[in-house]
């Protein structure tokens, strides 16, 4: 206090927290008589009564003032994790983008993809380029929650070589990034491989179910030279029931797709040309899903098919081709 010699009251009532009325009235109790003016100067003895005074309130000014700072900080500190979850969404973002952009352009690109998709197919197009962007040689992916739901685990030199993907938020709302691992960094349970065998009673119900989905009425053609052909003039679904079960899969999986495509009619820009690799890659990612063996569809026109599209046409193409096969596998594993 001695390196004090005045002060004006309207600042000795801002450090003390306290109003005017109770210093005028608190210094003539004690005998001192102020002038109850903002600009009155307060000498140094008599600042330290009024701080001997109210030290209470001054500390509680003090602890008042620190739980404020302590919330400034926080706020900031919640604002700038903010802002680098923002970017770090666009940097998803971006990197999805560059995956898709790379599968709709070249046909080896395009090839994994199909084989990704068949071996995740509850994962968003998204997500499969994200992975495949990140980790090259990954085969089946998921969150560790999702390990953990089929009894498997990351293993602990693993953890940090994870690839950010979109999961769903908590309470499933919203989406949010999550790390993602392929089955080679896990631990566990051995993965289980749905298979239709040929002439199981699975495999019947199986296409039944893929018959389901056609939107056209479905006819029998024994003369048919394939094992299933849709017909856009007539909108009819020919079958030919004389072929082999995993080759009517096939078949009927894209012309089903097919079928959808045409939306009776309803589409008027289809064409079943420009149709035929999306309705021939549900087919493939049905197939791959199931263990069904066919071949790869043709991607020698792959880039030209894609030419001139922007980055969200291809990923509304892509996301149609992985709606429906998940649809479809989803009634068929019911």
């Amino acid at each position: 206090m001695a390196d004090i010699v005045t002060k004006r009251l309207n600042k000795v009532l801002t450090e003390l927290n306290i109003s005017m009325d109770r210093a005028v009235e608190y210094l003539a109790k004690k005998g001192i008589e102020i002038k109850p003016d903002p600009n009155t100067k307060i000498e140094a003895h008599v600042y330290q009564i009024l701080e001997q005074g109210f030290e209470q309130d001054k500390s509680k000014k003090q602890l008042i003032e620190e739980v404020n700072q302590a919330k400034r900080e926080e706020k900031e500190k919640q604002r700038i994790a903010k802002e680098q979850q923002q970017a770090e969404r666009e940097n998803t973002v971006a990197l999805q983008d560059a995956g898709i952009t790379q599968i709709t352009s070249s046909p080896e690109a395009y090839a994994r993809y199909l084989d990704m998709q068949g071996d995740n197919p509850a994962y968003s197009v998204g997500n499969i380029a994200l992975v495949m962007v990140a980790l090259p040689k990954a085969t089946v992916f998921g969150t560790r929650d999702r390990w953990r739901a089929m009894n498997r685990s990351v293993m602990g030199e693993e953890v940090n070589n994870g690839v950010k993907i979109f999961a769903k938020g908590p309470m499933g709302r919203g989406y949010v990034l999550a790390d993602a691992y392929d089955v080679s960094q896990t631990q566990g349970r051995d993965l289980k491989h749905p298979t239709l065998r040929e002439g199981s009673k699975g495999m019947e119900t199986a296409l039944t179910t893929v018959l389901n989905y056609a939107v056209a009425p479905v006819v029998i053609d024994k003369e048919l030279p394939v094992p299933a052909y849709y017909d856009p003039g007539n909108m009819e679904l020919a079958i030919n029931p004389d072929f082999p079960d995993h080759e009517a899969f096939s078949a009927i999986a894209a012309e089903v797709a097919q079928s959808r495509f045409h939306a009776k009619g309803a589409n008027p820009s289809y064409n079943r040309d420009e149709c035929e690799l999306d309705a021939q890659s549900v087919s493939y990612i049905l197939c791959r899903r199931f263990g069904i063996d066919r071949p790869m569809p043709d991607l020698n026109h792959l880039p030209e098919l894609y030419d001139g599209w922007d980055t969200q046409e291809r990923r509304q193409a892509l996301d149609g081709i992985q709606d429906l096969s998940k649809k479809v596998g989803r009634s068929i594993d019911k």
